[in-house]
């Protein structure tokens, strides 16, 4: 049987999502305690990584079992788990599901204040420029308007491609809050964080709309802006065809 798990957790303790030799990840720590519960080696797979530092509000991930699941299987897990990690819910899925790969879109946030807080610290970027919200939003449209994000991927990645279908891309603002907003089908590596820094410098003044949109074209990394701090940014959440679940 194959379920589908939704996961919280916060990434300051964690050396990203994924699973790596002498370091601790969110993906080992659950399979571990996933593993004891149910009493036979589970192996979960997450619907993307989250880098070093990074949070999640909804991170989905999927493992099989050999028996129904109990009742009481989220709040057994929760138990044993560290307190920066939570199960949100659990769906079982059809056989054939997959966590990555059935992922229709992802969002990703970012989150930025500009009045110092203990309780942001950690957790938002603290800002001391004024945010120019109408200029954002122009280089929003831009980044509608493209599909090749190459410029703004890490260098020496292994993928096919650079395309992405982005679908929406904001700033709003809440108070003293401000938070980025990204949907796509795909996201590269580090590709959120550079855009957030690139469109900080664009709000500095340090480029314009059209070296924004000239960024695109170069298809390098190093035409983009330095990578906005990983303790900000959140995987937010990921979507499916409802048709994959029994229920």
């Amino acid at each position: 049987m194959r379920y589908f798990i939704n996961i919280s957790y916060n990434g300051k303790n964690y050396h990203g999502w994924q699973i790596q030799k002498n370091a601790v990840s969110v993906q080992s720590t659950i399979q571990d305690i996933l593993s004891k519960i149910l009493r036979q080696e589970v192996a979960i797979l997450g619907s993307g990584r989250t880098d070093t530092g990074v949070h999640a509000n909804s991170q989905v991930a999927h493992f099989d079992v050999n028996n129904k699941i109990e009742d009481d299987f989220i709040f057994r897990v929760n138990s044993f788990l560290p307190n920066d990690i939570s199960i949100n819910s659990v769906r079982r899925v059809k056989k054939d599901s997959n966590a990555r790969f059935d992922a229709i879109s992802r969002e990703y946030i970012y989150k930025i204040h500009d009045v110092k807080s203990p309780f942001t610290n950690g957790l938002s970027m603290l800002y001391g420029f004024n945010m120019n919200t109408e200029l954002i939003s122009d280089a929003c449209s831009i980044i509608l308007d493209n599909t090749n994000f190459q410029s703004f991927s890490k260098v020496k990645t292994e993928v096919n491609n650079f395309n992405c279908k982005v679908s929406h891309a904001s700033l709003k603002k809440t108070d003293s809050n401000y938070i980025f907003r990204f949907s796509s089908n795909r996201f590269l590596r580090g590709m959120v964080r550079a855009l957030v820094g690139t469109l900080l410098q664009l709000n500095e003044e340090k480029i314009n709309l059209e070296d924004f949109k000239n960024i695109f074209t170069k298809k390098n990394r190093e035409y983009a802006g330095p990578s906005a701090p990983a303790y900000a940014l959140y995987l937010n959440s990921v979507n499916y065809n409802s048709d994959i679940y029994y229920d």
